[in-house]
């Protein structure tokens, strides 16, 4: 069942309580930064590493690649753990454990996207939040808003709230849900 449909079916319990969850829509997530087995490519205006923090920013119009999914942003900055030393081989250890987008962050993966205003995902526990004064999933016409996106990516599992956005001064709200009939096809 697709995240469009779960959320249709949970739309009536939007109204009472005003947030959503599905377990479908992390395929958009799922391989990003976890999927171990493809590289993760970085475009920006500037790169600023820190290597006594074990950072590396990435300014200006920054363009993430991994696989299928991509990740527009203003900032990335990366955190990474490791020693950073030479291992047998020439290789480097060190593994991304944090990622954190600002400025502006738009994620899609083939017919799924979302938008936001800042994000972070945390690699070691697999977990994703968006937030914003507007986090706006789109897949194909169908359309969810809220304010905070959480994705474990894991397990799938996603949840949409309309309040608590990360945007100061922001509070309650509703989240809302547009689909378009017959534009999800049944999956079962």
């Amino acid at each position: 069942m697709t995240f469009f449909k779960r959320v249709f079916i949970a739309s009536a319990a939007v109204l009472f309580i005003g947030s959503a969850q599905a377990q479908t829509f992390s395929d958009a997530f799922a391989g990003f930064g976890s999927n171990e087995g493809e590289p993760i490519e970085i475009e920006a205006g500037e790169l600023r590493v820190e290597d006594g923090n074990n950072t590396a920013t990435f300014v200006g119009d920054v363009v993430v690649v991994q696989g299928e999914t991509s990740l527009k942003t203003q900032r990335l900055k990366v955190f990474y753990a490791g020693d950073g030393e030479s291992q047998p081989e020439g290789a480097v250890q060190q593994k991304i454990s944090r990622l954190e987008a600002a400025g502006g962050v738009f994620i899609s993966s083939k017919d799924q996207t979302a938008k936001g205003d800042e994000a972070s995902f945390d690699m070691n526990r697999e977990f994703m939040v968006m937030t914003g004064k507007e986090v706006v999933l789109s897949q194909g016409p169908n359309v969810v808003v809220g304010k905070k996106l959480t994705v474990n990516l894991k397990t799938g599992q996603a949840n949409l709230t309309a309040g608590q956005g990360g945007v100061s001064g922001t509070s309650g709200g509703r989240v809302k849900v547009r689909i378009q009939p017959n534009s999800v096809e049944n999956s079962n």
